[in-house]
């Protein structure tokens, strides 16, 4: 069980300045795209809006970060529980300012803490990752690009690549260590990926995720700053899996990747494998028509195992033109081809569309469509599957899918197959 303590930050501002590959460079104010969050007659909200942009989220005082870690040890019931602080924000931990603050402060409160994603940028000398793990630092998971300093130094603006190479070597000595690397082809893949690999398994870190690096709308960016880098072809999905697999295979470490995939857990969608078939069978029957929107990674893991359910005749699937189905905008509504349609759509429950308009836009033939939200998730990421275990993969997925059926059934058109 982890508490979050945010510390605020604004990607760019609180980061030592953007990484030539962050998500967020280039991003600009824009309209907001709407969202599950939205009230029913108004498109926008902060979710949709300034937070999925980021760029209101000041650090925060200490006093407040404590202050929240406390109201959530009061409120809730942790007893028997073994807890961890995971202190995290929009910028990099490493550089708030009272990260060392806060720490001695959970240190006083008994408890372990997990640095949340930081670059080590904000780190001008290695003895602060020392201090750090003698105030309780147990688990770090930390972005590392390269283990080249001329790489980090070009490509994440680090000013002091020898000392948070060091601090990450003293990471990885002295606790868990998840380390993390955007892959960008021509700079750190390759040969560069493999002495990364191996400097971090002679280290000692537990994990390594490799996330594609996206360069254009359909991968995911969804904030018009395509393309982050002209001129640059990223890896293809097939591609990025590949190397996954490749760098799985190579090296003692716990490898997996976003948006695909993880080799041991065979996420995303382990059920849909055919040694798991026996799990199916706990799914309900489906009984309504209905189509399933979704994105080019999930549309094939999707239909394989709505035929495996034996639900092909009352349900199809249509791809949308986005790799991850929590991106799809109206934008991508928009491009679709309506005849795919039935009368019941459902979309991805975190889809940054507006609940009417997604209606208006599927229902432009003349054809009343019902569209609805499905699960906010129907697998685990690589980020999440790398902690899991084969069966709380399958549990969580048997879940989503059972949400999933149900919500085929409640809002589909009866049907029952002869």
């Amino acid at each position: 069980m982890q508490i979050i303590a945010d510390v605020g930050g604004i990607p760019g501002k609180d980061c030592r300045g953007f990484c030539k590959y962050c998500y967020f460079r280039k991003v600009t104010d824009g309209d907001p795209f709407g969202c599950k969050f939205c009230s029913p007659n108004r498109v926008g909200c902060d979710h949709c809006s300034t937070g999925v942009r980021e760029t209101k989220n000041q650090f925060i005082p200490p006093f407040m970060v404590v202050g929240s870690v406390q109201n959530s040890l009061m409120m809730g019931d942790y007893r028997d529980q073994d807890l961890k602080v995971n202190i995290s924000g929009g910028g990099d931990v490493s550089c708030y300012p009272h990260l060392l603050e806060i720490a001695g402060a959970f240190k006083q409160l008994e408890l372990p803490i997990h640095l949340g994603y930081t670059s080590g940028k904000g780190i001008d000398d290695a003895k602060m990752a020392e201090d750090l793990l003698s105030m309780g630092v147990e688990e770090v998971t930390f972005t590392v690009f390269s283990t080249d300093l001329k790489l980090r130094r070009k490509w994440m603006g680090d000013k002091n690549p020898e000392e948070s190479m060091k601090a990450l070597k003293l990471f990885c000595e002295s606790c868990e260590v998840h380390a993390a690397s955007v892959i960008v082809p021509g700079a750190n893949d390759e040969e560069k990926l493999f002495q990364t690999c191996s400097d971090l398994e002679e280290w000692g870190a537990k994990a390594f995720i490799l996330m594609r690096f996206a360069n254009f709308g359909n991968q995911g960016l969804i904030l018009g700053n395509e393309p982050i880098i002209d001129g640059l072809t990223t890896h293809s999905l097939e591609e990025f899996e590949k190397l996954v697999r490749q760098v799985n295979k190579e090296f003692n470490l716990r490898v997996t990747g976003t948006p695909v995939c993880d080799p041991e857990n065979d996420t995303p969608f382990a059920i849909s494998k055919n040694k798991n078939q026996e799990y199916l069978e706990i799914l309900s029957e489906v009984t309504s028509e209905a189509t399933i929107l979704t994105s080019k990674v999930a549309a094939p893991f999707i239909k394989k195992i709505i035929n495996k359910i034996g639900a092909d005749e009352l349900v199809n699937v249509v791809t949308a033109d986005k790799d991850i189905g929590c991106l799809i905008t109206q934008k991508d509504l928009e491009k679709i081809d309506l005849q795919d349609l039935k009368e019941t759509v459902l979309i991805p429950g975190r889809a940054f569309v507006h609940d009417k308009k997604a209606e208006e836009i599927l229902s432009r033939d003349g054809v009343e469509r019902l569209v609805a939200r499905g699960p906010d998730k129907l697998s685990v990421d690589g980020e999440m599957s790398g902690t899991l275990s084969q069966k709380d993969v399958l549990k969580t997925e048997l879940i989503a899918f059972q949400d999933l059926i149900e919500a085929i059934n409640f809002f589909g058109v009866r049907k029952k197959v002869n």
